[in-house]
């Protein structure tokens, strides 16, 4: 059974109940003043991931593959300013070399 949190309509105190899906928030009694009053609010939950096939894996793998890419460009050498004016000797292939 799911824990959920609740605010009483009548004296706005904040309280968990833990109840079956199909109970109706309206329905709820409020453990301070005893009245049926109270509203359903939104709260937070913690999960835990295990395994590969769970959801949030696909972004992990795609966060290791993004890592490991930029590791290879820092191992390029660095850009350096302009490119070479073209010449008739670094214009062409060389031996052995195709386009």
């Amino acid at each position: 059974m799911p824990l959920y949190e609740y605010v009483c309509e009548s004296c706005e105190h904040g309280f968990e109940a833990m109840q079956a899906l199909s109970a109706k928030p309206e329905e709820t009694i409020c453990p301070k003043c005893q009245k049926a009053n109270s509203r359903r609010i939104m709260s937070s939950f913690a999960s835990k991931i295990v395994g590969t096939h769970k959801t949030g894996f696909n972004e992990i793998k795609a966060y290791d593959m993004h890592d490991e890419r930029m590791s290879k460009f820092n191992k390029l050498p660095p850009m350096s300013g302009m490119r070479e004016a073209p010449t008739e000797a670094n214009s062409q292939p060389g031996p052995g070399e195709s386009w």
